[in-house]
């Protein structure tokens, strides 16, 4: 079906909740996407930093299609093969390079706004069980969720709660309450609220590189700071890692390039390759609230995900991305540093963003409908910034090609 059928479609029978580009992608191969009409493109979206072996990657696409043919789906009522192994291999690689190691248990879902519900509960069920084990009442328990001003924790209304953006927000009011945010990277404001409110707080939940508003990380000494209050005042520490986890930063997850070790940790987007899964995992003592009954999911952790999500991993972990995504990463970063049009190039590993100079007229979402035209699939987060989100497949060379491509787009 042509595009413009697709379109006359759509515009009838699906709603409006996406201003789509003018393109209908029909297969992908590694870095590549084509249209119905065979034209070639290069991503760097990778379907919001899902693809994370790119497009039909030869291991994921086989798991899939064995599993497929011998069972999709029989709900989390019984056990089924590899969710076992996938788990372990989650622990491993939030162990990874800790001095003392300890198993932490998963939770699975169908998404990063789903695994985000699921740490907040666990966090505000954790604090209520610590609270009356002391004796005391369970409604005085903490229940309050620190986040940061312009974070992105998802859609769902509580989700939508927790990211500190009016704008998003303000549709939907009345939001559920709990939640107070603070400024990212501001250890002052972040002291003096605990200082305020701190027998309230029961977790302060962060993404370790903000992603949605622009691709701002948090510096070493915040997060130092987020770990210390929460351990001082019986509080978890939450990291959202949907977007820059799973190898995205060049280690398995974002919060090891500095040092802490958060409580709970949220994830999704990458972790299966671009198959539809997201996961809280916590450590054990914490994951230990859950109880059977508490929290649950009829489609979380389904065989095809887990079969993804095995294949996926498996292939990340052996075969060297993180030293890659590192390397690869750097190289980007100093490519696009060096393009004139650039004003400031943030982030880490291949989540990185850069901001227009100010001698260039035209926006970001100018750049990206100019770029889709050239054969170039690039992402924006706001009028003046560029988002770049490479399947974390991609190489020099295909470094060399895009932001060839890339520089003459903004030479025009």
């Amino acid at each position: 079906m042509s595009l413009k059928e697709q379109q006359e479609l759509e515009s009838a029978f699906v709603m409006n909740t996406f201003a789509r580009k003018p393109v209908e992608f029909v297969s992908g191969s590694g870095m590549k996407l084509y249209d119905d009409q065979g034209k070639e493109y290069y991503d760097l979206i990778a379907g919001i930093g899902a693809c994370s072996l790119g497009h039909c990657h030869p291991v994921l696409t086989q798991a899939i299609q064995e599993q497929a043919a011998r069972l999709i789906h029989v709900s989390n009522y019984y056990y089924i093969e590899k969710r076992g192994q996938v788990s372990q291999m989650i622990s491993d690689l939030l162990n990874h390079g800790a001095p003392s190691p300890e198993p932490w248990k998963t939770f699975y879902a169908n998404s990063g706004a789903e695994a985000n519900e699921c740490s907040i509960k666990l966090a505000r069920l954790y604090a209520r069980k610590k609270h009356v084990e002391q004796g005391k009442d369970p409604a005085t328990a903490p229940r309050t969720v620190v986040v940061l001003q312009r974070s992105f924790h998802g859609r769902t209304l509580a989700t939508l709660a927790a990211t500190a953006q009016e704008v998003k927000q303000e549709l939907f009011q009345p939001l559920p309450d709990g939640f107070v945010s603070t400024p990212i990277n501001d250890i002052p404001a972040l002291q003096t609220l605990f200082d305020q409110i701190g027998g309230q707080i029961c977790a302060v939940m962060v993404e370790v590189v903000q992603g949605e508003s622009g691709v701002n990380p948090c510096t070493q000494e915040f997060l130092q700071a987020i770990r210390n209050l929460t351990h001082q005042h019986g509080a978890t520490m939450i990291c959202d890692e949907v977007q820059c986890g799973v190898f995205r930063t060049g280690v398995p997850f974002a919060f090891q390039l500095h040092g802490v070790v958060p409580d709970i940790v949220s994830m999704a987007k990458g972790i299966a390759g671009g198959f539809p899964c997201g996961a809280s995992a916590a450590r054990k003592e914490i994951a230990d609230a859950y109880e059977p009954g508490t929290h649950g999911s009829t489609f979380g952790g389904s065989n095809l995900a887990i079969a993804s999500m095995f294949a996926t991993l498996s292939t990340l972990k052996d075969q060297g991305f993180a030293e890659s995504v590192s390397e690869v990463g750097d190289y980007m970063r100093q490519k696009l540093q060096a393009l004139p049009q650039a004003k400031e190039v943030r982030g880490a590993g291949l989540m990185l963003a850069m901001d227009l100079a100010d001698s260039v007229q035209a926006t970001a979402p100018q750049i990206v409908a100019e770029g889709l035209k050239s054969g170039l699939v690039l992402n924006y987060t706001g009028p003046r910034t560029l988002r770049f989100l490479p399947p974390l497949i991609i190489s020099r060379e295909d470094v060399d090609t895009v932001m060839g491509m890339l520089e003459s787009l903004l030479a025009e």
